[in-house]
This record gives structure tokens, sequence and C-alpha cells, in this order.
């Protein structure tokens, strides 16, 4: 299966996903312009590189999804949000939130895939309305959250990480759940973890999540910050 080299001067133009390589690769180069980000994310592809590599789209089979009327919650998550260990936030810290996630050790990894560039790239789209962050805090310190990539009415999860118990599992769900609220249809998790399928997420074929993120990428985007007033409203 032939790997497509991205055009320059056309950062809007994928190959179809569907040509995915077995390890699911599309396609290699580019740069990661908010243009040529939102437009792989509109059509089931991301970015997942490692430091000094070129840049590697990826669109997985199966793809890893959470649909938010799904998400499960366990009895002591539960109790541990009906106590308000955790202020949830929105897009307070997102540059905050990333930086954390470069830095959580990943198993079986020596470094991390949210490089300089990357960083940047997510900030980027962070400034213009895309990207958003969900936070957990603490007596007024951040002790966990997760960002990810908000389209139509899909929300694309990149990265989550906890410097407390259950931090970042208090932010997913209180996002999963205000998800729903809104009317999201998916949450594209990319690659399955055992962490993640406890919530409920599961393995789709490809061609199911493809079909699935047309539909939504039919409903307006949630453009713009999340502040904690635009969070709560339907």
């Amino acid at each position: 299966m032939p790997i497509y080299l991205l055009s320059d001067e056309h950062p809007e133009l994928f190959p179809p996903p569907e040509r995915a390589d077995k390890s699911g690769v599309v396609a290699v180069g580019g740069d990661l312009r908010p243009e040529r980000l939102l437009a792989a994310y509109a059509h089931g592809i991301f970015p997942w590189y490692s430091e000094g590599d070129p840049i590697l789209w990826h669109s997985p089979d199966p793809r890893f999804v959470l649909s938010p009327d799904k998400l499960h919650v366990g009895r002591s998550l539960r109790k541990t949000m009906a106590r308000g260990v955790y202020e949830v936030r929105y897009d307070t810290a997102f540059r905050r939130v990333i930086t954390e996630c470069s830095q959580v050790p990943r198993p079986g990894q020596t470094g991390t895939w949210i490089t300089e560039e990357m960083m940047e790239a997510y900030v980027t789209l962070h400034e213009a309305g895309f990207a958003h962050s969900v936070e957990a805090w603490a007596e007024g310190e951040l002790k966990g959250g997760l960002y990810g990539v908000s389209l139509g009415a899909a929300f694309f999860g990149e990265s989550m990480f906890a410097l407390a118990p259950d931090a970042s599992k208090v932010a997913f769900v209180t996002a999963a759940e205000r998800f729903q609220g809104w009317g999201f249809q998916l949450i594209d998790c990319q690659v399955e973890t055992e962490h993640l399928a406890r919530f409920g997420a599961e393995n789709w074929p490809r061609r199911r999540f493809l079909t699935a993120l047309a539909r939504a990428m039919k409903e307006p985007t949630r453009r713009g910050k999340w502040t904690e007033e635009a969070a709560a409203g339907p």
C-alpha cells in the first residue's frame, strides 16, 4: 500500500483514510498549520509521530470510540465526584494541560509524541477556538485534565494527565456528560486503552467510524472558549 506525501500548497487535501496501510498510516509530511489539522480531523485522520521523525498521519482500523450516551461511571468515581473533590474548569490553562500531558510517562515509550511543534500547533488551534482543555482543580492547583479538538458534533481526545487520584477521570466524565447534553455524537479516543474501555469506549471498524464522523461533521461547531457558563449551557 503506498504512503502519500502531502503537498505544501494544498493543506486541505488528504488521501482517503481507507487507503491507510496496516499500521494505520495514511500520509507523511506536510505541516501542522491549522487548516491542515482541521481538514485531517474532519476526515478521521490525526498526526502522531516522534521527535525527529517526519509527520505521520493516521487513521487506525479499528478506531476506539465512546458514544457519550453509553458512558459508564463506576460507583467509586461517582462518590468522588459527589464529594466535590475537584472543580472542573474549561479552557483556563490550555498550555499547562498540554505541557503536563507531554510529561506523562508512557509504558514502552522513552519519549513523548507531544513535541514542541505539536504543542505550539494545538495552542494555535486553541486560540482559534477549536482545541480545548478540561481541567480538574483542587485548592487552587491544577491536578489533572485533558485536551482535544472539537469539530461539529465530535470531540477528538488527544491526551490526559493526572497529578492526583481520579483527577483526569473526573475531568473526562464531566466533559463526556456535558458533550451528551450538547448533543455530541462521538468522542474519538483513537486507539484502545484499558483506562478508556472502563468508561464504555469500544472498537469500531473504520467504516463505521467514518460514517458516524461524516454525520457529526454536518452539525455546527462550538467554536470559541468554553467558559464555565458556556459549558453549563444547553
